[in-house]
């Protein structure tokens, strides 16, 4: 009995190194850029940036902080047409982190992007658990956005 006991407290000893998120949905993602006091404009294009600035999760449990990029966007805004708009601007990438996760990005890949429009241009907020981006968005997502942005229902994919 005292080896199951000793070997329970040296198995939870150590720190939590583990990040629990909800998995992002577009629906979900536009509902709550829609009801924020701030502006968002939805993009769906190529993203573009120094991918060396992307920091590794080193799982130190250091708390770290946010990072900013400066990235570019080339694609499409998206309007009750569709994704039908030119866009293409230079943006700023937020990294934010929670305790030692950050969110990444990989430069060159394409994204439907909710993008924040603030005095200074254009931010993209990239936390650990994802949620204002969608890397490589299927045609299912593309048109979730759609449906959303015309009041034709907003609902999370299945």
């Amino acid at each position: 009995m005292r080896v199951g006991l000793v070997l329970g407290f040296v198995l939870c000893a150590g720190p939590a190194f583990s990040l629990s998120c909800i998995r992002p949905d577009v629906a979900t993602t536009y509902e709550r850029a829609a009801e924020a006091r701030e502006i968002y404009v939805v993009v769906q294009g190529r993203l573009t940036f120094d991918q060396a600035r992307v920091p590794e999760n080193d799982l130190t449990g250091a708390a770290r902080p946010d990072i900013a990029i400066p990235a570019r966007l080339d694609g499409m805004s998206l309007s009750k047409d569709g994704f039908k708009t030119s866009f293409q601007r230079d943006i700023s990438v937020i990294l934010q982190c929670f305790g030692p996760w950050c969110g990444g990005a990989e430069s060159g890949t394409d994204y439907l992007a909710f993008l924040q429009r603030t005095d200074e241009g254009y931010v993209l907020a990239l936390d650990p658990c994802g949620s204002f981006a969608f890397p490589n968005p299927s045609e299912a997502q593309l048109e979730q956005a759609v449906s959303c942005m015309r009041g034709e229902g907003c609902h999370p994919l299945n």
